[in-house]
């Protein structure tokens, strides 16, 4: 399961501006994250446009905006190179952050991005995520039809675990690229497990087209959903749970109609043939066909009855 959007609501709300640098001051900060924001659809590209209007901050508009697959956003504002990463590029780039402030900030349930400029870490954003009330129940029911949940998100594993603890989800993979969650589906399926992906985001296709069923949320990218086997129109992960009591509830119909329709062929057309024509035992063309309609009824009766399940 992805993790914003899945099993939180994926509607951010930022907690705190912070410059890092004395260059810059933290209207300045969140004015040019706004401003490469600004192309974005990403939940927190909209909580970091929201905050701004909310300050009255205007931004001008980016030039060569770049998407950074996992990771952010690249582009050019007043002059400046300006990208928006996770506390990973800073790693990854041998840039200098306070890895406290970060882990602080985590576990408080915060989703952290960080503003570079010009090859500098200029400020961060943190944001919060409310948790969807109903992912605790749908984690718990997993459990109980002894599915395991796994969470895979390019989130920081500080705030991953935050989520994980209150929602019951103990396996986790943070800090993942879209490549990434493809590949740990993929050691799954090599170990023998079947596999369902749960996501809604751009980041979240290729895991979807990976895993032996992909389920989007309804209210996720278009690429995600047609990268899905199944969505969930309502956006709501407790119809996962739904979804596997209909498959169960559906085999078992399929499986009850399968013999009603064998045992009548096993019966009726032996006496048809005349297998019992010697002790005077016939079954006429009349009452064939006549069972044969009957047979067809039971059919369709027994299958409407999955609306009462």
């Amino acid at each position: 399961m992805d993790k914003t959007g899945t099993l939180t609501e994926g509607d951010f709300h930022v907690s705190v501006v912070e410059s890092l640098s004395e260059k810059w001051r933290n209207e300045e900060v969140l004015r040019i994250m706004a401003s490469l924001e600004s192309h974005s659809d990403h939940p927190l590209a909209v909580g970091i446009l929201a905050e701004a209007e909310k300050q009255n901050i205007g931004y001008p508009a980016p030039e060569n905006v770049t998407v950074i697959s996992g990771t952010g956003l690249s582009g050019t504002v007043q002059g400046k190179n300006a990208l928006i990463v996770k506390a990973d590029y800073l790693d990854n780039n041998h840039l200098s952050y306070n890895k406290e402030r970060l882990k602080e900030l985590a576990d408080k349930g915060n989703s952290v991005s960080y503003l570079i400029v010009e090859n500098e870490v200029a400020g961060l954003v943190a944001q919060g995520d409310e948790i969807k009330p109903e992912a605790r129940e749908t984690v718990d029911g997993l459990k109980h039809i002894h599915i395991t949940p796994v969470m895979l998100t390019g989130d920081n594993e500080g705030y991953a675990r935050s989520v994980g603890s209150q929602v019951g989800i103990s396996e986790i993979h943070a800090g993942l690229l879209p490549q990434d969650k493809e590949k740990i589906i993929q050691s799954y399926q090599n170990n023998g497990k079947p596999v369902m992906m749960v996501g809604d985001g751009v980041n979240d296709a290729p895991a979807l087209a990976r895993a032996d069923i992909g389920v989007a949320i309804g209210a996720g990218t278009d690429v995600a959903i047609d990268s899905a086997d199944v969505v969930l129109v309502k956006s709501n992960p407790s119809d996962i749970l739904h979804f596997f009591s209909l498959a169960k509830n559906t085999t078992r119909k399929m499986v009850q109609n399968l013999w009603w329709g064998a045992g009548y062929n096993i019966i009726a057309i032996p006496l048809a043939a005349g297998v019992l024509a010697p002790i005077g035992i016939i079954l006429s063309p009349a009452v064939g066909a006549v069972l044969m309609s009957i047979s067809t009824i039971v059919v369709a009766l027994n299958s409407m009855t999955l609306k009462l399940k």
